[in-house]
């Protein structure tokens, strides 16, 4: 304002003159740039991966090898192998074949210059699995070979120049068994060698291998990241500095750790330790441990019992080395397997757990198939597992963990419930092939309205390896945002075992490390428990935001085959669940007789893990591989064999004789709670004469009446044309074909046609079967459009009646194939359903074929009915939607049945799992034939048997009971002379009321003093357990009578837990069930 200014110097040392152009970055290239430092290659003696050692002994001098090689494929325990001699052997021999052992005495001798340094390791690879023992016999560490997890620390006492002893077994096969090529699943190859090619010690460069793991970190950031986030731009920039100062260092040590120091600006400070966690700011992303290992699948079962050794050392070691690390397994058979066989691990094991670092989860005693278990073999992967958990580890597991089987059933929620487990953790429904699933977080609801909070992790795998993606996918896949934005990265190398590595666990302390200095990469936290996880979860839907809901099953569209694969494997589960069914009962009933008679619960026990551990969810399936069958079939043997000498001593014990059947008072014992009336065949000495029938009726003890020709009730054949048979009863009257299918089946009572019209029921047809590549697993929908019929076989008149008609087709499939059908018709019997009766014998020698049988039926619904565990599903026969056109194939129990208002058609079976309806024509999948991973996958002879059953009405107990009935034949046998005690007995415990209610199971208390085997508290005195379903979807009520002496009655959990005292008045206990509730109540005696 009028006053003059003075001149101030310029301050800025900002450069006046410009040094010279400078161009913008290619971003492109530079990062392009960034593998070079890490990866192998033209300039790989010039990157760090030249920097990652620092010295190398190796040969006679340092690493003497000499070795054991036991014949037959044996695999001997170490104390076993130990004993014989070893012959010399070194680097460059192979060994093999498939699946042999070869046990390595390996004397290591650590030279002068290397004893200093930081780290020693042991690195041997000889691309197959082996396990690394003490010279005392302590199993230390698997190790799997291919470069991955190749290395064994050497203890510090090894560095005093002296030779040391360890031993290492080798399994001649790789985590995936012993494919003959890069296809995993194809049948694996007999005669694989693999060459020892490394086995030396090795000094690590610690911080050039703590390097590596920054910059592939980092790396990642700035390939992952976002193009126009800053995070990626620096990510970038940081990796070309640090690439920058190790050229200009010249590789040098100090390059290295100035290059770690470059890092710290992108990842942090502190991620070489657990210290990396310990911020204030909230995690959103939790990694657990784990260790897939399929108890079966392309390695035989023995195989697997070192697979858990391998992999579960593996993680008692990295938890003494990384005190964040929480490791999770499941399935209690893995467990036993490893008490029995590697007891001192199973201590080191057992120790961690009390520790709370390993962590047992499931409650289940393997991770088995979900879909073709019986309602209580469901209930028994509960109790057994639990009981082992429990009786073990001191608690029971509360997160039931099934991340890889093929779809879950719509009761696994009452069930997890009533076993204890309120969460549900699974994955598969991502590889869904039609649909996406839609959540990722919500509250899976059973048929009877039980719920579970179920997890599917967004990074959609139980084996990820922990890689920056991994992480990001853990919220960019996550679909239930919208409720709560946290998720559980389950990480681990797995199917084949190993579990995580370090490299794993070193990768999420970088991963965390970014998110706290540059931010963008959700928020890990390791250190956690499933538990925890859940914890938080169920909190959040009780006091804060209600989580979506999902009601009925959780069906996978993808693996449809594996209800038809190895149709062998599957009868034998059926049959063994009914084996133990009437095993049980009669038992129970023989220590109500006789108080000298044990009952026999340490053979029971073991008929029932063999079965548990056969439906594996890629046993019972079918995906597996052929030494796998070998194995399931032999124990499938020796639980028929076990339990039927059981059931003739409990017979026995009860009267009983199957040796004088055809003397005496000949009776039929039927295991089924409610009464029965049926034809069956007499026995019959004489090998040549005509079969004789006996009208058989009653409940528990039925009535033996031996039918003549005078009987009233009949049924009649004729041919009433060349080539046309027609056969009746009081039912019904049916038109076979020659060829044997049924042009027509009239119900006579109704005068309705049940075949629609044009059709022929029985229609055998035969389908292209080539998935897009899982072979055992799948079909696709397109094989549908490939439908050819069987060409029309020879029918002939096999039986006359007057009791029972049958007419037999002979049809030939191809030169080597052949297929011999029954249909019979029984003499109609008053106030029981009658139904068509086919029985089939097969010799099935095809490829990449699907044989099924059709029913057209004059029916129009839009929805089917289908058997399923302790329930029904109903799903659609339209393909109005993708959701809908995806259950073109799916999985039914003993019956599936199409209804409208006031009529239906059931389909029987006694074997089979996979079933569709197709608007009115439904359809029983009986045999497929892929080639891998099992190349003679059902090649052989079939039997089975499926039935017809019309039925005025709605579906009702009547397909229930029936299908039951054709699963459980009845047998006949000699009782003594005065059998009154013994039909009160076997009518001792009986359910009365609505038809709906099954009486399903009846067994003895599992702690009972005169029962337990000591692994939980025993309970005093006996009990008697009953479980009880509603069959049809209405509350129901019913009355339990009973004539024993009862002192009380409960109400108990599927673990046999007291839970509610029940009135018993008079012997009777009323029940009342909500739809498809399964109660089960304990009989104090």
């Amino acid at each position: 304002m009028g006053g003059e200014t003075q001149s101030r110097p310029t301050t800025s040392s900002y450069p006046k003159l410009a040094t010279g152009p400078k161009g913008q970055q290619i971003h492109s290239i530079y990062k392009d740039r960034l593998g070079q430092f890490t990866s192998g290659g033209q300039y790989e003696s010039a990157s760090l991966l030249a920097k990652m050692y620092e010295g190398r002994a190796t040969g006679p001098d340092h690493v003497k090898l000499s070795v054991y090689s036991p014949p037959d494929l044996a695999r001997p325990t170490f104390e076993e192998a130990t004993k014989h001699e070893f012959r010399p052997t070194n680097v460059g021999e192979s060994f093999g074949p498939s699946w042999s052992t070869h046990w390595f005495k390996v004397q290591l001798k650590v030279p002068s210059d290397l004893q200093k340094k930081e780290q020693l390791e042991l690195h041997w690879d000889a691309n197959n699995e082996g396990l690394v023992w003490t010279e005392d016999g302590e199993p230390l560490q698997g190790l799997t070979g291919g470069g991955e997890r190749v290395e064994w620390i050497l203890p510090q006492s090894f560095r005093d120049g002296k030779e040391h002893t360890i031993y290492i077994e080798m399994a001649c096969n790789g985590m995936f068994g012993n494919p003959p090529g890069g296809d995993t699943i194809q049948p694996p190859s007999p005669d694989k060698y693999f060459q020892l090619f490394l086995a030396d010690i090795v000094a690590v460069n610690q911080a050039a291998r703590a390097l590596f793991i920054d910059f592939w970190l980092i790396g990642d950031g700035a390939r992952e990241f976002p193009g126009d986030s800053w995070q990626s731009h620096e990510a970038l920039q940081i990796g070309n500095a640090i690439m920058d100062a190790f050229i200009a260092g010249h590789g040098s040590q100090e390059s290295i750790l100035k290059g770690r120091k470059i890092a710290q600006k992108y990842i942090g400070d502190k991620v070489d330790s657990a210290k990396v966690y310990e911020t204030d700011t909230k995690p959103i992303v939790y990694a657990i441990g784990h260790c897939h290992i399929d108890t079966c699948w392309l390695w035989p079962w023995a195989e697997t019992k070192r697979k858990i050794a391998r992999s579960w050392a593996n993680q008692c070691d990295l938890m003494d080395r990384y005190p964040e690390h929480r490791f999770t397994c499941s399935q209690a058979q893995q467990y036993k397997w490893l008490e029995q066989l590697y007891p001192t691990l199973y201590d080191r094991v057992k120790a961690k757990v009390k520790k709370g670092t390993f962590q047992p989860v499931g409650g289940s005693w393997v991770e088995h198939d979900t879909n073709m278990p019986s309602g209580e073999s469901l209930v028994r992967q509960f109790l057994y597992g639990q009981r082992f958990f429990e009786s073990h580890f001191g608690d029971r597991c509360r997160t039931f963990w099934l991340p890889d089987t093929f779809g879950y059933s719509s009761q696994l929620p009452q069930l997890c419930r009533l076993a204890g487990m309120s969460r549900f953790f699974t994955q598969k429904l991502s590889w869904n092939n039609i649909n996406n699933f839609p959540h990722t977080t919500f509250n899976w609801v059973s048929l009877d309205g039980s719920q579970v909070l179920c997890h599917m992790a967004p990074a959609e795998t139980y084996t990820a390896d922990a890689h920056f993606g991994d992480v990001k996918r853990s919220v960019t896949q996550h679909k239930s945002m919208d409720q709560d934005n946290t998720s559980l990265l389950v990480f681990g190398k797995g199917d084949g075992g190993g579990g995580p590595t370090f490299q794993q666990i070193e990768k999420l302390r970088r991963a965390r490390g970014i998110s706290d200095t540059v931010g963008l990469l959700p928020r890990v936290k390791m250190g956690e428990s499933i538990e925890d996880f859940f914890d938080r979860l169920e909190k959040k839907d009780t006091e804060e935001t209600k989580l979506v809901t999902w009601y009925g099953e959780l069906y996978f569209e993808l693996h449809r085959g594996t209800y038809t694969t190895q149709a062998n494997n599957k009868l034998n589960n059926r049959k063994i669940e009914i084996m133990l069914h009437d095993l049980e009962y009669l038992a129970t009933l023989a220590t109500i007789k006789d108080n000298s008679y044990k009952y026999p619960k340490a053979d029971i026990d073991d008929i029932w893990e063999d079965m548990l551990l056969c439906q594996f969810h890629d046993c019972l399936p079918g995906s597996a591989i052929e030494m796998c069958y070998d194995d399931s079939g032999e124990l499938y043997a020796k639980g028929f064999e076990t339990g039927e000498k059981l059931i003739k001593d409990a017979l026995s014990t009860l009267g009983f004789s199957r040796h004088e059947v055809g003397k005496g008072n000949l009776k039929a014992l039927n295991t089924l709670p409610w009464a029965r009336s049926e034809i069956m065949k007499l026995p019959n000495e004489g090998k040549d004469q005509s079969p004789q029938y006996a009208l058989v009726s009653g409940q528990g003890i039925a009535k033996v009446e031996a039918l003549t020709g005078t009987t009233s009730s009949k049924a009649s054949i004729q041919e009433s044309k060349k080539g046309t048979f027609l056969l009746m009863n009081d039912n019904y009257k049916i038109q076979v074909e020659q060829g044997g299918s049924i042009s027509s089946l009239v119900d006579l009572a109704t005068n309705r046609e049940v075949v629609a019209k044009g059709g022929k029921a029985n229609q055998l047809v035969i389908y292209d079967d080539k998935p897009l590549y899982w072979q055992a697993w799948d079909v696709e929908v397109y094989h549908l459009e490939s439908r050819e019929e069987l060409p029309a076989g020879t029918t002939q008149i096999s039986e006359r009646g007057p009791h029972v008609v049958s007419v037999v087709t002979q049809t030939q499939i191809s030169e080597q194939s052949w297929i011999k059908t029954t249909i019979s018709l029984a003499a109609s019997q008053e106030e029981q359903p009658s139904f068509v009766e086919i029985s089939s014998e097969v010799e099935w020698r095809e490829k990449w074929k699907f044989l099924k049988v059709e029913f057209p039926v004059d029916i129009v619904n839009t929805e089917a009915s289908y058997e399923t565990q302790y329930g029904i599903i109903r799903r659609p026969t339209h393909y109005n939607t993708s959701w809908d056109m995806a259950k073109f194939e799916v999985c039914c129990h003993k019956w599936a049945d199409l209804s409208e208002n006031g009529y239906g058609v059931s389909i029987l079976n006694d074997s089979k799992y996979g079933f569709a309806t197709c608007g009115n024509m439904m359809r029983l999948s009986l045999l497929r034939a892929p080639k891998a991973p099992d190349g003679h996958a059902d090649m052989g002879r079939h039997h089975f048997r499926y039935a017809i059953l019309p039925h005025t009405g709605p579906l009702d107990s009547r397909t229930v009971r029936a299908a039951y009935n054709l699963n459980h034949p009845m047998k006949m046998y000699s009782a003594p002379p005065d059998f009154s005690a013994l039909s009160s007995l076997l009518s001792a415990i009986t359910l009365q009321g609505d038809p709906s209610l099954i009486l399903d199971t009846i067994k003895r208390g599992e702690d009972d003093e005169d029962v337990s085997r000591g692994e939980l508290p025993k309970r005093k005195g006996r009990s008697v357990i009953v479980r009880i379903y509603e069959s049809l979807g209405g509350k129901s009520r019913g009355t339990v009578k009973v004539g024993l002496k009862v002192k009380k009655v409960w109400k108990t959990s599927i673990l046999e837990d007291d839970e509610a005292e029940v009135e018993i008045k008079g012997g009777e206990v009323r029940v009342e069930l909500r739809p498809f509730e399964v109660a089960t109540y304990r009989l104090q005696l």
